[in-house]
C-alpha cells in the first residue's frame, strides 16, 4: 500500500471515530439532561455539582488511560465534557480573586472548565462574600504556594465566615517575562509580590539593573505593560493573551516544581468520596503541651496530618489558633474520634470542609 493511501485510510479511520465519539458525547449530554429532570422532580436543585462525584470520575479517568495521551491531558478533556454537560443541568458562575488573567482564574477553570461563568472579583474578601450572598455558587481563592508558603488572609477569613471547603486544586505555576515587543529595553519589573519572590534568583543574574514594582495581581501587571514602554509584567499564558503580550522569557520562576494551592469554597456539605481531605480551626487553651496533647488524639486515631499552620485569634494578645488539614473525611470513623476528642480538650473545633483531594 502507498503512503498516500495509507493516509486516507487513516484519515477515514480517524473521521469514522470522530463520529462515534460525538454521538457519545451528546448521548452523555442527554443523559445529564435527565438527571436535571429527575433532581428537579425531586426537589433536589441544591445537588447538581457533586465535587465528590466529579472527583472520583475524573480519577477513574487517570487510572484506566493507556496512552499515548498522558493522564493529566486525558482528564481536562474528560474536564470540559463534563463541564458542557453540567451546563445543561444548570450553568453555575465561580467567583474568583481577579481581575481576568489571574493564576486563581486559570484555577477556577481547571476545576469547573469552561462552561462556567467566572465572576473577576477584587479581593479575597469580595470572593467569601459573594458565594455567602448566594450571588456566586462557588469561589476560588489562593491559600498557600510552594515557594513563599500560606497566603495568611485566606486563612484568616474562614475564622467567622459560614463557608465550607468543597474542593481544591493544585496548579503548576510557570511565569513568564512578558512585554510589548520581544525585544524592549526594560527598566521595571511588574508582578505580584508573590511572582517577584518566585522570580527573584532570575531577575537577579538577568535584569540587575530593572526596578521591582508590586502589584495587586500579576494580571494587573500584564494590563500595565501592554500600555506602557519600558516595562515587563511577570504573569501566565491567560494573561499575555488576555493583553496582547509577547513572551520574552519563559518560565522564569526560581523553582521548577513551582505549584499553587487554591480552595474551593461554598455553602454545600461535600459527601464523603473515599479519597478526602479535612480542615480543622482548632482553638487551644495557652498552657503548656496543649499543642502536643491535640495532635496525639490525631496521631493516635492513625489519621496523617498533611498541614498545620498558626495564627493570631484577634481574641486576645498572644491567642493563637490552628489551621490543621488531615487526611480522610469527617465522616470517616477515625477523623470522627479524633473530632470528638478534639472537642473535649479544645476551646473550640470548626470543621472547615471535608472535601475530595486535588485531582492532577
Amino acid at each position: 500500500m502507498s503512503a498516500e493511501a495509507k493516509l486516507e485510510e487513516l484519515r477515514n479511520r480517524i473521521d469514522a471515530l470522530d463520529e462515534r465519539i460525538q454521538d457519545l458525547i451528546n448521548e452523555r449530554a442527554a443523559c445529564a439532561k435527565q438527571v436535571a429532570e429527575v433532581k428537579i422532580n425531586a426537589e433536589r436543585e441544591s445537588g447538581f455539582y457533586r465535587p465528590e462525584r466529579e472527583a472520583e470520575i475524573l480519577r477513574r479517568v487517570g487510572e484506566r488511560n493507556q496512552g499515548p495521551l498522558p493522564d493529566e491531558e486525558m482528564i481536562r478533556l474528560f474536564r470540559e465534557i463534563m463541564s458542557a454537560c453540567l451546563a445543561l443541568e444548570k450553568p453555575m458562575t465561580i467567583a474568583f480573586l481577579g481581575p481576568e488573567g489571574t493564576f486563581t482564574q486559570a484555577a477556577a477553570l481547571k476545576q469547573f472548565g469552561h462552561s462556567v461563568r467566572t465572576l473577576a472579583l477584587d479581593a479575597i474578601d469580595d470572593v467569601f462574600r459573594e458565594v455567602a450572598a448566594g450571588s456566586a455558587d462557588y469561589g476560588v481563592v489562593p491559600v498557600e504556594n510552594s515557594t513563599e508558603g500560606v497566603i495568611s488572609h485566606t486563612l484568616d477569613l474562614f475564622q467567622h465566615s459560614p463557608l465550607r471547603i468543597c474542593g481544591e486544586v493544585e496548579l503548576r505555576i510557570h511565569h513568564h517575562l512578558l512585554a510589548r515587543k520581544p525585544d524592549a529595553a526594560i527598566v521595571r519589573v511588574l508582578a505580584h509580590q508573590q511572582a517577584l519572590a518566585q522570580c527573584r534568583g532570575w531577575l537577579d543574574a538577568n535584569l540587575p539593573q530593572a526596578a521591582h514594582v508590586a502589584v495587586g495581581s500579576n494580571a494587573e501587571a500584564a494590563r500595565q505593560a501592554g500600555s506602557s514602554e519600558g516595562t515587563a509584567a511577570i504573569a501566565g499564558d491567560m494573561a499575555a493573551e488576555l493583553y496582547g503580550l509577547v513572551t520574552v522569557a519563559s518560565n522564569i520562576e526560581d523553582q521548577p516544581d513551582n505549584t499553587t494551592r487554591f480552595l474551593v469554597i461554598g455553602r454545600e456539605t461535600v459527601p464523603s468520596g473515599g479519597n478526602d481531605k479535612t480542615s480543622l480551626l482548632v482553638s487551644i487553651r495557652n498552657r503548656p503541651g496543649a499543642l502536643y496533647a491535640i495532635l496525639q488524639h490525631i496521631a493516635a486515631q492513625g489519621i496523617s496530618m498533611t498541614r498545620i499552620e498558626s495564627r493570631p485569634s484577634r481574641q486576645g494578645m498572644w491567642e493563637y489558633v490552628f489551621y490543621i488539614d488531615v487526611e480522610g473525611h469527617r465522616d470517616d470513623a477515625p477523623v470522627a474520634a479524633a473530632l470528638a476528642a478534639l472537642e473535649q480538650e479544645t476551646i473550640a473545633v470548626k470543621v472547615l470542609g471535608s472535601y475530595p483531594k486535588a485531582v492532577i
